[in-house]
């Protein structure tokens, strides 16, 4: 986890009030190790305090950030050190090699005093991904990059959501990092908000350049996500950019992935788009359903059950637009069935299909736009209308979100019919995607809602 310390400070600053902030946060110092948080404090008295008063809003905010609950150890600085990881700042790395790369443990500089080590646990690789027609060119543009065939030394993902992008760029991690030619190649992978998020902590910290010598000379390979988040960023557009020349000029290799293709973005700089275009492009469509059949198929015999064939069909029939729902949709079955001590029914499936976004083979964007009035109580005429309303724009984007995910038209095309530019569409659909990734109160909201209209 990169600056794991730096963003739980950065959660709780904006929890507490400033004074308590000042008095007992600021004094502290920690850093991740293992899956125990450290935590330093200057003496035993503010140890002390900071078990009694903070103890529990540190745990949340820590949390919060790792997406699980870590164990935390609060210590007093004459009593324990927290631990030390020698640094790899002075070692400087041949570009990147065009044999096979290694990578035993993956190296990230931090802006801590105390450097740290950081190593991936990749979810995704390429043994588990299933090629089809709609991803064949991505997925061999992906190993290719790793074996580095073709002399790339940028590639851009570029899928709807839970189509793949972000599996293959985790692929492209676990693979360089399983590879034994080299070691301690040094890889850094987070999203754009992320990004963005740890270039304004160090702004407010006073630390851009060690922000920038961490992301311009103490990277060999960036696996960044995500890309549209930086639309209407100026500052985070201008440092992006200085990044990826810095690191393109040394030899270094960029993995990007975005929900849009490069021209389809709004609000970015040119030279921007004009980078991201460099390198190879590639696009992984909706798969077919002879795809949908074979993921089910590898992913059940990952699993090591057996998925009646007319359960497989049911599935690959009701979810069609979205992989990882419908990877969910079948480990779900499975857990139940095995819960529940059930054989893998009909009947089962579709209990079970009732909590997905379920497709119907003849959905279009006059179905969607008449499942969103009806859900949130409004004509076309109001979605269509000028209003900025709170309601009124995160249902216009709903169905935004939905005619991109479930339909072919065009973003222009979706634009015209609720009177908007192709630039607000992208936009729209970004939000939701934010709210849905954070599973905030109102991404939650809006998932229920999608599910109701799915349904």
């Amino acid at each position: 986890m990169i600056n794991t310390w730096q963003q739980v400070v950065f959660s709780l600053e904006k929890k507490l009030s400033p004074g308590v902030f000042q008095l007992w946060v600021k004094p502290l110092e920690g850093c991740l190790d293992n899956d125990v948080l450290v935590i330093q404090a200057p003496n035993e008295f503010v140890k002390t305090q900071v078990q009694n008063r903070l103890g529990t809003a540190i745990v949340t905010a820590a949390a919060e950030v790792l997406g699980y609950t870590p164990h935390v150890e609060i210590c007093a600085a004459q009593n324990k050190e927290l631990p030390v990881i020698p640094p790899m700042l002075e070692q400087q790395p041949a570009p990147f090699p065009s044999q096979k790369i290694a990578s035993t443990q993956l190296i990230l500089p931090v802006t801590q005093t105390l450097p740290t080590q950081v190593v991936y646990n990749w979810r995704h690789s390429f043994d588990d991904f299933v090629v089809g027609p709609c991803n064949n060119l991505a997925y061999a543009a992906s190993q290719s990059f790793c074996e580095d065939l073709y002399g790339t030394d940028q590639l851009f993902l570029c899928s709807a959501p839970g189509l793949g992008k972000t599996h293959l760029a985790q692929a492209i991690g676990c693979e360089i990092a399983r590879q034994t030619n080299r070691q301690h190649l040094r890889v850094c992978y987070l999203s754009a908000e992320e990004f963005a998020g740890q270039l304004v902590m160090a702004i407010k910290a006073k630390t851009v350049e060690q922000f920038k010598a961490r992301f311009r000379t103490n990277v060999d390979l960036l696996l960044l996500e995500d890309v549209h988040f930086f639309q209407g960023k100026e500052k985070m557009q201008d440092e992006l950019l200085n990044t990826i020349n810095s690191l393109r000029n040394q030899g270094r290799k960029i993995v990007m992935t975005s929900s849009f293709l490069p021209r389809e973005l709004m609000d970015i700089d040119s030279n921007l788009v004009s980078r991201f275009n460099q390198g190879f492009l590639t696009v992984i469509d909706k798969p077919d359903r002879d795809t949908r059949l074979n993921i089910i198929t590898t992913k059940s015999r990952m699993d090591q059950v057996v998925i009646p064939q007319d359960v497989a069909c049911l599935l690959a029939d009701r979810i069609k637009t979205d992989i990882r729902q419908l990877e969910s949709c079948l480990k779900n079955i499975v857990l139940q069935a095995k819960l529940l001590n059930r054989d893998i029914s009909m009947d089962l499936a579709w209990e079970v299909l009732q909590n997905y976004d379920l497709d119907d083979a003849t959905i279009d964007l006059d179905k969607i736009i008449s499942f969103v009035c009806q859900a949130y109580g409004f004509g076309l005429e109001e979605l269509r209308s000028k209003s900025r309303k709170k309601d009124r724009v995160i249902a216009r984007n709903t169905a935004f979100f939905l005619a991109r995910k479930h339909t072919d038209l065009s973003l222009a095309d979706i634009g015209r019919r609720f009177n908007r530019k192709h630039s607000t569409v992208i936009k729209g659909v970004t939000s939701i995607e934010q709210e849905l990734a954070r599973q905030t109160t109102l991404g939650n909201q809006i998932y229920r809602t999608i599910q109701h209209l799915q349904a």
